[in-house]
């Protein structure tokens, strides 16, 4: 047997620490909680995705009584920024999420279904950084493949 050890290095900031645009993109993504339906949850989650054009793409989560039809605000994003911008890359997306108290003064990560999601497109056109929104803190990962270690992107 080998044993082997996985580690995830990533940067924790603070809001004031990031550049304009990865503000403006933290921002939009904080923005778009308020745009999720979450009706049986009560967990707003918005996601903004920098595309290699300077677009920014918006997702929110959309929940539904037929549970789990319903989709992440990570996904919702992604598909978006694939359906309308084809053949562009996307760069970064950052998350945010609240509840009726407010954000979440840590950061939360996306699901496995999102990871692999991004990690596909990430495959397809390089790496998207990632941008994890908290009150207390911001995490900066190099890319998804940091969130998702041992990825499974070769059909």
């Amino acid at each position: 047997m080998i044993a082997r050890k996985l580690i995830t290095e990533f940067e924790e900031l603070r809001y004031e620490e990031l550049s304009a645009s990865d503000r403006k993109l933290i921002d939009a993504a904080k923005e778009m909680t308020g745009q999720s339906y979450a009706p049986y949850s009560h967990f707003y989650v918005g996601a903004a995705i920098q595309m290699d054009n300077g677009e920014i793409v918006r997702g929110s989560n959309q929940e539904n009584v037929a549970y789990p039809s319903g989709t992440c605000a990570e996904r919702t994003a992604c598909f978006q920024a694939s359906a309308l911008h084809p053949g562009v890359a996307m760069r970064k997306i950052a998350v945010a999420a609240s509840t009726e108290e407010g954000f979440q003064q840590n950061p939360i990560s996306p699901c496995g279904a999102c990871r692999q999601a991004l990690a596909e497109y990430e495959a397809k056109y390089g790496p998207i950084e990632v941008l994890l929104y908290g009150n207390d803190s911001i995490y900066r990962f190099p890319s998804v493949s940091s969130l998702l270690p041992l990825t499974f992107t070769e059909f």
